[in-house]
């Protein structure tokens, strides 16, 4: 079992009720595979977590920037809580090494680790929440996220991929990139797309998705880690 305690002080916390910590990082698989396992996986922290997130991060960027539009603002806050920028937060705090996980889904190093490690630094801060009260947990979020968001506005990451990356190759090439459904494999309900990206007639990268949307996005997101733009 990880040392919570240890964990706790690493992140700046001081847990009156260590035991809310310790649900926060148990994820449900952990549980399925440990009956004998006393405590409570993390939903109903990553639950409670959600909205105190939502309301720290809303407050933070009305204040923040006064003259910006509900649209944009909204879109900013996207960005700071969706799960990409959440999991990477909580990698950088170290909390995949304190994950209570089974062992098929210790394993798993793709897009499902993405969503728990997310799922986690939200519980977390309903942990904190509970125990401390609303002042600790936005003092947390403040800490670990809204420095973010000067990135977030200088990479345009408030957008979805697609409009970056046309908005990018217009500015950059003065040409708008085009979509094309390379292949389309599985049944009706199970279905995997490729899509390519291409610039005139050059293909830029590719992308998978489970639409043809997401497949598009996949690959301009590619395209924008390709081309470094």
């Amino acid at each position: 079992m990880p040392d919570f305690s240890s964990f706790a002080t690493k992140l700046g916390l001081s847990f009156n009720n260590l035991n809310l910590l310790t649900e926060a990082l148990t994820h449900r698989s952990y549980l399925n595979e440990h009956r004998e396992y006393a405590g409570s996986h993390n939903e109903r922290l990553e639950f409670l977590g959600d909205a105190v997130l939502e309301l720290a991060v809303t407050a933070f960027l009305f204040t923040k920037f006064p003259a910006i539009s509900e649209g944009e603002l909204t879109s900013y806050r996207a960005a700071l809580v969706n799960t990409v920028s959440l999991s990477e937060t909580a990698q950088a705090l170290g909390i995949n090494d304190y994950l209570l996980l089974s062992k098929g889904e210790s394993k798993d190093t793709g897009r499902a680790r993405e969503v728990i490690r997310a799922d986690a630094l939200e519980a977390i801060i309903g942990a904190i929440y509970l125990d401390s009260g609303y002042e600790s947990a936005e003092a947390f979020i403040a800490k670990n996220l809204y420095g973010k968001i000067d990135e977030v506005i200088a990479k345009r990451s408030y957008q979805d991929a697609k409009s970056r990356f046309q908005e990018l190759a217009q500015e950059k090439k003065g040409v708008t990139p085009n979509y094309e459904t390379l292949s389309e494999v599985g049944p009706d309900h199970n279905k995997r797309f490729t899509v390519g990206v291409f610039i005139g007639e050059k293909e830029i990268a590719r992308g998978e998705g489970q639409s043809k949307q997401e497949a598009e996005q996949s690959a301009a997101q590619a395209a924008l880690d390709k081309t470094g733009w």
